[in-house]
């Protein structure tokens, strides 16, 4: 690797102030619409960082292992085809482009369980799947800046689900069944406000998550408001819907993991990361696939 540049990005300091946001609005299946960043604020901020020295072509000769889920629409996830698509795989391809780095082999999915704790033990160097850049996760992984900040919704079913049940506080009680995906942001959640455990059905994928919620086993769910939206908008013949507002806003903060291991093995490259989601913000990329894939 270049470690002298690395060094040098190291040297500037660049830090960018992500605070783009994904905000999912509504309690019905009509208002529940995919939500888009709000990146605007951010271009003026990225483009004087970007003026101070371009981190274009920093990371060429490195080859870095990727992983994702591929169970996060639209995120990443599987087309009819079995594609990996989503708006996280084409901003890796951006950032890989941009950087100049090779992907070790292909882009690997796995649920979310399975893609921290390889993060985490630093046999992935780094991964995007709407990764929420959580306190706990920060002591076993790096992490770049916020480039989307989801917050979180319960969905119940419309048919099946008890009437009374319209915030995420009346499903501390424990009268309720509540399907989460093991390892998120949404699971970590659920346990932190009190969910009791004999209350939650957890599962290892979102997809068998919103089944349980569409035949009426669970009575609510609790997910990410930009998938949770996204899986309404596109599903044929769906009966679930959103109650309430999103909350736990400013709490799943999607950014890039970075293992330890690979930060310790290529100095900088944390800040080389934060310089390019900037870099990509000003050049109008990232509004771009935004467009793409979350509006």
């Amino acid at each position: 690797m270049k470690r002298e540049l690395l060094k040098r990005m190291v040297a500037l300091g660049m830090t960018v102030a992500m605070t783009g946001a994904l905000v999912g609005c509504g309690s019905s299946k009509d208002t529940a619409e995919a939500p888009a960043p709000v990146a605007e604020d951010l271009v003026e901020e990225s483009v004087d960082s970007a003026s101070d020295g371009s981190v274009e072509g920093a990371l060429e000769g490195v080859t870095l292992s990727f992983g994702t889920s591929g169970l996060f629409a639209p995120f990443s996830y599987y087309d009819e085809d079995g594609e990996l698509i989503g708006f996280d795989v084409d901003f890796c391809n951006a950032l890989k482009d941009y950087l100049g780095f090779e992907i070790d082999g292909d882009m690997q999915a796995m649920d979310y369980s399975a893609l921290t704790t390889s993060l985490a033990e630093g046999k992935l160097d780094f991964g995007m799947a709407a990764l929420c850049a959580t306190d706990e996760r920060k002591q076993v992984m790096n992490f770049s800046e916020t480039y989307c900040d989801s917050g979180q919704s319960i969905a119940v079913n419309k048919e099946t689900s008890p009437a009374e049940l319209t915030s995420v506080d009346m499903l501390t009680s424990g009268d309720y069944k509540v399907a989460v995906e093991k390892g998120t942001a949404s699971h970590m959640y659920a346990l932190n406000i009190g969910i009791p455990e004999s209350a939650l059905e957890i599962h290892d994928e979102i997809t068998t998550a919103y089944e349980s919620l569409e035949q009426g086993k669970v009575d609510a769910l609790i997910q990410d408001t930009p998938g949770l939206a996204y899986y309404i908008k596109t599903a044929e013949d769906s009966k679930i819907e959103i109650k309430g507002e999103p909350f736990n806003q400013g709490q799943s903060p999607y950014a890039i993991a970075i293992s330890f291991d690979c930060a310790d093995a290529n100095p900088g490259i944390v800040e080389i990361f934060n310089q390019a989601i900037a870099d990509l913000i000003a050049d109008g990329t990232f509004a771009e696939l935004s467009a793409k894939w979350l509006e």
